[in-house]
């Protein structure tokens, strides 16, 4: 199947897990018009579901992300904690907690009522696809979705190749995330932390080094991250920034600064004494920042807001943007 045959509505997806992420990929999948079900493994989250994806809904409209009410689209979603409910989905996107144990347990009861020729993926950001694809009984159709948070409004999402995936399977998904209108990376091969994560995580390591040692602040280092790095990043990434300032640049800083930036092996003092203090940033206003309660709910609004406005920007740059810029420069040109 290629992504012009490929019609949404026709393709029940399911999401296993309502926490943060599973509310907001399942709004992703019912504004691109798919059926969605969506099982809770944690009774708690029945309640909760709901009301969150049907904010999340509603918040789009008035950001103009889609034309129609909130319940056109909650029309085609199920909440239930059956996974016999899951027997028509064409693919299943598990997004439970980072414990092998847990997602075993999960992997078992969907296989149970999904058909065998079903996708099985994982939202995991920790663990490598080919551990994961351990724990099912059929290996090569399982892979990684790793998404972003707000899943519905980014253009994020790896899709990940386990060691014993069919790659057709991912080649397929990868035409079908065109549908959630992402911007999809496909890793054909399984690395720990995939592409982005790998990046930024050499990023934060640095970044508790120069912190930790006294070169900077906090507020420093984020302020230097927004007005540098975020300035450029979205539009180019990496290498294209290179490209765009001179590579040889980069070579000769490398030779010198390279052997200067931390390797460091354990989990940083700053963040280990905030985790054991019980700390987990917004969600509970206690975080590297201090936060009263009003702020940490503010930080998270303005976050949401943020990604709408970041969105208008972004789509006005497609990945492909300089190739429709010649495609036109071309059209206009004598015969």
């Amino acid at each position: 199947m290629n992504g012009s045959q490929i019609d949404p509505a026709a393709l029940p997806i399911g999401v296993v897990g309502l926490g943060l992420m599973g509310c907001s990929i399942a709004t992703c999948l019912l504004i691109a018009g798919h059926p969605v079900v969506a099982v809770a493994p944690l009774p708690a989250d029945v309640p909760t579901a709901l009301p969150r994806i049907h904010d999340h809904l509603r918040k789009a409209r008035e950001e103009q992300l889609i034309s129609a009410e909130p319940d056109n689209y909650l029309s085609q979603l199920l909440i239930t904690e059956n996974y016999d409910e899951l027997n028509a989905c064409r693919v299943v996107i598990e997004c439970t907690l980072e414990n092998i144990a847990i997602k075993r347990d999960v992997y078992a009861r969907i296989e149970a009522a999904v058909a065998d020729d079903a996708l099985i993926t994982s939202n995991t950001s920790a663990i490598p696809i080919s551990l994961l694809q351990r724990e099912v009984r059929l290996p090569a159709r399982f892979l990684g979705l790793h998404w972003a948070e707000p899943s519905h409004v980014t253009r994020f999402l790896e899709i990940i190749c386990g060691d014993l995936t069919d790659i057709s399977q991912g080649e397929w998904l990868y035409q079908l995330a065109q549908h959630w209108n992402k911007e999809p990376t496909l890793v054909r091969r399984d690395i720990r932390g995939f592409i982005t994560n790998r990046i930024n995580y050499a990023m934060y390591r640095e970044a508790f080094s120069l912190v930790e040692n006294g070169y900077a602040t906090i507020e420093d280092v984020d302020r230097a991250c927004r007005n540098n790095t975020g300035w450029w990043i979205m539009l180019t990434g990496i290498f294209r920034w290179m490209d765009l300032t001179g590579v040889s640049a980069y070579h000769t800083v490398m030779k010198d600064l390279l052997p200067t930036l931390t390797n460091q092996t354990d989990v940083p003092k700053l963040i280990d004494d905030i985790v054991k203090a019980g700390g987990n940033g917004v969600s509970n206003a206690q975080g590297f920042y201090d936060y009263t309660p009003e702020e940490a709910a503010l930080w998270k609004e303005t976050y949401e807001d943020f990604s709408y406005d970041i969105r208008r920007l972004a789509q006005k740059y497609p990945a492909d943007v300089v190739k429709q810029k010649l495609a036109r420069l071309h059209e206009n040109e004598p015969d």
